[in-house]
C-alpha cells in the first residue's frame, strides 16, 4: 500500500552514507580492469599515473559536490542538481540515460558478475551452462542467478531503508577488510625480481602498448592520448557510483554536513584502497603475467601467486562479496533518482510515491525489472563501455552547475562551499573535457552511441511533455 502523504526516514548516519558510497564504488573492477590499463600503458607507472588520476578526478568531484548537496538535500543528487542548475530538459536527459542504461544495465552487470565468480565454486551456475536455446538466443544459469541475485536486493530494500542500510554497511565492512588482508598478504609475498623488472627506471615512463607475447609496440605521437584515455575508461568505471550517498539525502541524517563528508570520506578511502592494491599486483606479477591474465582477472593470477592453487576460491568469494554490496548500494540509490523524476512529473507516477516503510518501493521494482532485462539481453557490458563518456559529461555538466549557480544564485544559501574553488572544480572541467574529446576523437565506436542514447531523452522530454514544450515555445 502506498502513502503520499508519508516522508523518507532520517535512518542513515555518517557511516552509514560512507559505506554506501565506498559499497557502490567497489565492486568487480578492481580485480580485473588493471589488465586492459596494463595493456594500453604498457609501464608500472604509466598504469599507477592512470589510477592516480582517476582517484584526484574522483575526489575532486565529490568535494565540489559537497556544496551542491548541503543546498540541495533532497532525493536524487545529481538529478536534482541539474534541474536546478539548467532546468527540467537537461535533468530529464540524465534521468533517462540514467533508468535506460547508466544504472539498469551497470545493475545487470555487477549482477552477472556475481554469477559468474559464484561458478568458480558451483559450476552448474556458469554463463557456459544453457538452460534455455532459440536460435542464437540462450539464457545461461548465469544470467538467472542474477536476476535471483537482484530480485532478492530489491525485495530487501523495499522493506524500508533500514533493511538496506544493514546489508550495505556489513557488507561494505568485510569488502574493506578483505581488501586490506589481500593487500597485507601481497606485500608479505612481495617479489624483489618481480619488482625490479615493473619498475625498471629505463623503460619506467615509456608509454606503449603490451601485447600478450610480451612485445612492445610505441604510439606515435598524438596517440599517446588515445591509448591514456583508452586506459582510463576502466579506473573511472571502476570508481563509479561515488556520489551515491547524495541520491538518498531525504534519509540522511544532518544532510547538509554529512552527505559531503560521506562523498569526501568515501572516495578518498577507495582512492587508497585501490592505490594499494595495484602497487600491491606490481610486487607479486609482472606487466606481461597482468596483461595474459585469463579473462583479465588479474587478482585471480595475483591470489595464486600468494595462496596457491586456494586463491581461486579465496578471490571468487571476494568478488562475490563485494559485487553483493556494489548491487544492493546501487539499487538502493538509483531508485531514489527515479522518484524525483516523478515528483516532477517526468517518470511513472507510482515512482513518486512511498510504501509503508516510507521506501519507494514501485520505483526499486521497475529499476529491477529494467535490470532484469538487461540481464536476458546480454548487451550491457557493450553498452557500459559506450556509456562511460556520457557519464563523465553530466559530472563535468554537475561541476560547471556550481559556478553557473554561483553567479545566478548568489543568494542561495551555502551551508558548505566547494572546497578549492574555484581552482579545483576548474581543473576538473578542464580534465574531464580533455577526456571526452580524446574518447570522442580515437574511441568513437565508444562514444557515438551512448551520446545517442542521452540525446533521445530530448524528444522522449517533449513527447511525454507537450504541454511543456507550448509554453516554452510561448
Amino acid at each position: 500500500m502506498s502513502q503520499d502523504n508519508q516522508s523518507f526516514q532520517k535512518s542513515l548516519g555518517l557511516l552509514d552514507a560512507t559505506m554506501l558510497v565506498v559499497g557502490s564504488m567497489i565492486g568487480s573492477g578492481i580485480f580485473i580492469v588493471s589488465a586492459d590499463i596494463a595493456r594500453h600503458t604498457g609501464s608500472a607507472g604509466w598504469m599507477m599515473v592512470v589510477w592516480a588520476i582517476c582517484g584526484f578526478m574522483t575526489l575532486t568531484a565529490a568535494l565540489s559536490y559537497g556544496e551542491l548537496s548541503a543546498m540541495f538535500p533532497k532525493a536524487g543528487g545529481q538529478y536534482v542538481y541539474l534541474r536546478e542548475a539548467y532546468g527540467p530538459i537537461l535533468s530529464f536527459v540524465f534521468g533517462w540515460t540514467f533508468f535506460a542504461v547508466i544504472q539498469t544495465a551497470t545493475i545487470a552487470a555487477v549482477g552477472v558478475a556475481f554469477a559468474k565468480f559464484t561458478a568458480y565454486l558451483f559450476p552448474f551456475l556458469d554463463e557456459d551452462v544453457y538452460l534455455l536455446q532459440l536460435g542464437d538466443y540462450h539464457v545461461s544459469a548465469a544470467q538467472l542467478l542474477a536476476i535471483g541475485i537482484i530480485v532478492l536486493l530489491t525485495f530487501i530494500n523495499s522493506k524500508g531503508i533500514n533493511s538496506g542500510k544493514r546489508v550495505q554497511t556489513t557488507i561494505t565492512l568485510v569488502k574493506i577488510l578483505s581488501l586490506l588482508i589481500l593487500v597485507l598478504f601481497g606485500f608479505i609475498a612481495f617479489k624483489y625480481e618481480v619488482w625490479n623488472w615493473n619498475w625498471n627506471r629505463d623503460s619506467l615512463w615509456d608509454m606503449r602498448h603490451l601485447n600478450a607475447d610480451g612485445t612492445y609496440v610505441p604510439y606515435d605521437g598524438f596517440a599517446v592520448m588515445g591509448a591514456f584515455s583508452a586506459a582510463m575508461v576502466g579506473a573511472l568505471f571502476s570508481s563509479d557510483s561515488w556520489h551515491s550517498s547524495s541520491a538518498v539525502a531525504g534519509e540522511i541524517k544532518n544532510p547538509q554536513r554529512n552527505i559531503g563528508l560521506s562523498l569526501a570520506l568515501g572516495t578518498i578511502l577507495v582512492t587508497i584502497i585501490y592505490l594499494l592494491t595495484n602497487l600491491m599486483y606490481t610486487g607479486v606479477i609482472t606487466m606481461e603475467q597482468m596483461v595474459n591474465a585469463p579473462k583479465d582477472r588479474v587478482a585471480m593470477s595475483v591470489a595464486q601467486e600468494i595462496f596457491g592453487p586456494f586463491g581461486i576460491t579465496i578471490i571468487a568469494v571476494m568478488i562475490m562479496i563485494s559485487t553483493f554490496g556494489c548491487n544492493n548500494g546501487i539499487i538502493l540509490a538509483g531508485a531514489r533518482v527515479y522518484y524525483s523524476m516523478a515528483k516532477d512529473g517526468l517518470f511513472f507516477k507510482q515512482a513518486g510515491q512511498l510504501n509503508t516503510r516510507s521506501v519507494p518501493s514501485w520505483a526499486l521494482w521497475i529499476q529491477c525489472a529494467a535490470a532484469g532485462i538487461w540481464c536476458l539481453s546480454g548487451k550491457y557490458g557493450d553498452l557500459l563501455d559506450m556509456i562511460t563518456c556520457v557519464v563523465v559529461i553530466f559530472y563535468v555538466l554537475a561541476i560547471i552547475g556550481i559556478i553557473r549557480l554561483r553567479i545566478r544564485k548568489p543568494h542561495l544559501d551555502r551551508p558548505y562551499k566547494a572546497f578549492g574553488y574555484p581552482y579545483l572544480p576548474i581543473i576538473y572541467i578542464i580534465m574531464g573535457l580533455a577526456f571526452i574529446i580524446l574518447m570522442v576523437i580515437f574511441r568513437p565506436n565508444y562514444t557515438w552511441p551512448g551520446i545517442l542514447i542521452a540525446l533521445l531523452g530530448i524528444p522522449i522530454y517533449y513527447l511525454i511533455n507537450p504541454k511543456r514544450k507550448k509554453n516554452e515555445i510561448s
